[in-house]
């Protein structure tokens, strides 16, 4: 039996992590769930899995959750505060950490398991375009497992057999490239005209997968693909000339590595989140993940294009970041948030959000990382700015209800 954490339970990832969790019972069990704020879902969760310890970063919340649970007769522990979440991550009962909190909200605690030598299953790319030097540190110095969970790295973990050995540039042998796949967005073939009017609905209705509404913007700006460009460098030790973004709309091909003998190795699956997750859980073993199995004849075809970078100027800012290296990745991230931020509560055009990351990028200069307190200052002052340009482009403070488009 392993014990399990999943901080970030009452996201996407989180429900799928319990959700396959819960068809090996003699496998796993859930010792500590972690979330922000969201009680009611929460609840449930702790209702069904009887975790030994959970932790809400809100302590409102945590108050009521104490309360709901012993009305309940639930015997949980619940902790509080921004410090919980890292708590959890370190307990002895936790063998594996699900890191599923969204953002930059997630960088202590992915840490913290890091540290602490856990199986550490990344769905928190944010933490490693953050702070990647770091964590890979923090990962190599505690002898802890670094798994990633994002279904294109995932993919690209499994056709990079261990077998492969790293060169004196510390990049592996006989890998001539990686191709990193995009499924294209809920825009893929919008008119960049419109993008201006654009609704949040619209954003986080992706067509393929079922994501959080912050991962889903970024999947329709192609800036999820660039911080994943940023984080495939980091995890496999290529460099950034060595990664090509190739839009697949059917989201099958989840990811490929091409040899210089001329072979290139795919990983397909359906659209399906359990995958990689049971993937992670089990490794090196498989386990049933209940993901539906691939018809191919029904599927039929496969189609492979080029991203457009004039109208999707965020994976080349991505791109950009991660060939500068230092804090720029780091800038890059901090801005998006605040920009996505803002496109969600209705102060900023979609159109926009790439405008205001790249003004953040052009007006801050770069810096190496020796320390968090590197990282986290560079993080801060990022978001000031970016709400400074955010404020100072004449959008609306708030949308109708209707969720109607806007324009400046």
């Amino acid at each position: 039996m392993k014990g399990v954490a999943i901080l970030g339970s009452t996201g996407s990832i989180g429900d799928s992590t319990l959700d396959v969790i819960a068809r090996h019972p003699d496998r796993y069990r859930v010792v500590a769930l972690g979330a922000r704020s969201s009680l009611e879902k929460f609840v449930a969760q702790c209702e069904r899995f009887r975790p030994e310890y959970v932790a809400l970063t809100d302590p409102t919340a945590a108050a009521q959750l104490r309360t709901i649970l012993a009305r309940r007769g639930v015997a949980t522990e619940v902790l509080a505060g921004d410090s919980a979440l890292a708590d959890l991550a370190a307990l002895p009962q936790v063998d594996i950490v699900m890191a599923a909190i969204v953002g930059a909200a997630g960088l202590p605690s992915t840490l913290a398991a890091a540290r602490a030598g856990k199986r550490l299953l990344l769905a928190n790319k944010e933490s490693l375009v953050m702070a990647g030097s770091l964590l890979i540190e923090a990962v190599r110095q505690s002898g802890a497992t670094l798994l990633p969970i994002d279904s294109e790295h995932n993919a690209i973990f499994q056709c990079l057999p261990p077998t492969v050995a790293a060169g004196p540039d510390g990049r592996p042998l006989g890998v001539r490239r990686i191709l990193l796949t995009a499924s294209g967005g809920p825009f893929v073939d919008l008119p960049s005209e419109q993008f201006e009017s654009v609704t949040p609905a619209q954003a986080c209705a992706h067509p393929n997968w079922i994501m959080g509404r912050k991962i889903s913007v970024d999947s329709a700006t192609l800036m999820n693909k660039g911080l994943e460009y940023i984080e495939a460098c980091l995890l496999f030790g290529v460099a950034p000339e060595q990664i090509d973004v190739v839009v697949h709309r059917e989201s099958i091909v989840h990811s490929m590595v091409e040899y210089v003998d001329g072979s290139v190795l795919a990983q397909l699956g359906s659209p399906d989140m359990r995958t990689p997750i049971a993937h992670a859980l089990a490794w090196p073993d498989r386990i049933s993940s209940g993901v539906q199995f691939l018809d191919l004849l029904k599927i039929g075809r496969l189609r492979f294009e080029a991203p457009d970078g004039v109208r999707f100027p965020a994976l080349a800012l991505a791109q950009a970041a991660a060939r500068a290296g230092g804090l720029k990745p780091t800038i890059l991230n901090a801005a998006n948030e605040a920009a996505v931020a803002a496109f969600l509560e209705g102060r900023l055009n979609f159109a926009r959000i790439a405008t205001v990351i790249e003004a953040v990028m052009d007006n801050m200069p770069n810096g190496s990382i020796a320390t968090l307190a590197d990282v986290l200052a560079a993080d801060a002052e990022a978001r000031n700015r970016a709400c400074e340009f955010i404020v100072g482009s004449g959008k609306v403070t708030s949308m109708p209800r209707s969720g109607a488009g806007y324009r400046a």
